[in-house]
């Protein structure tokens, strides 16, 4: 036995805990019927909600401002980002993540299929919504 005390163990590989309050639950349906009703403003919306949402739970993330001002000016980021912080939200409580930043590839190049950015929608809001519940939102 030695004198020496031990020597310190590398740190543990953990997910940050998320404390701060769900966000909301979101009809994926609604919010298609309102893009097309406002004529495509409502996803400026949608971006600046979601993302201030996450940045609340989590403190991690772009917030709400931020997501606003790229998609209002570069727009065809926004899907990649949102995706990833979704995914993210999962990683961060050791879940798989259902949806990540690749999946704004449905996005674009997607649109080329007409119902691609549809699809992207119907994947990243579910995610964001089933997660919202599984912490508590109603």
């Amino acid at each position: 036995m030695s004198d020496q005390p031990p020597s310190p163990q590398p740190p543990v590989r953990g997910y940050a805990p998320v404390d701060g309050p769900p966000g909301k639950v979101r009809s994926t349906g609604l919010c298609i019927l309102l893009t097309v009703v406002t004529l495509g403003i409502y996803p400026l919306v949608w971006f600046y909600s979601v993302h201030e949402e996450m940045k609340r739970h989590t403190n991690h993330g772009m917030g709400g401002p931020l997501a606003l001002v790229l998609a209002f000016f570069i727009s065809f980021v926004m899907p990649y980002l949102t995706s990833g912080e979704v995914g993210g939200l999962y990683e961060r409580t050791g879940r798989a993540r259902p949806v990540s930043a690749l999946t704004g590839l449905w996005y674009f190049p997607g649109a080329l299929i007409i119902v691609g950015p549809l699809v992207w929608f119907i994947k990243t809001n579910g995610a964001l919504n089933a997660y919202w519940r599984s912490q508590g939102a109603a």
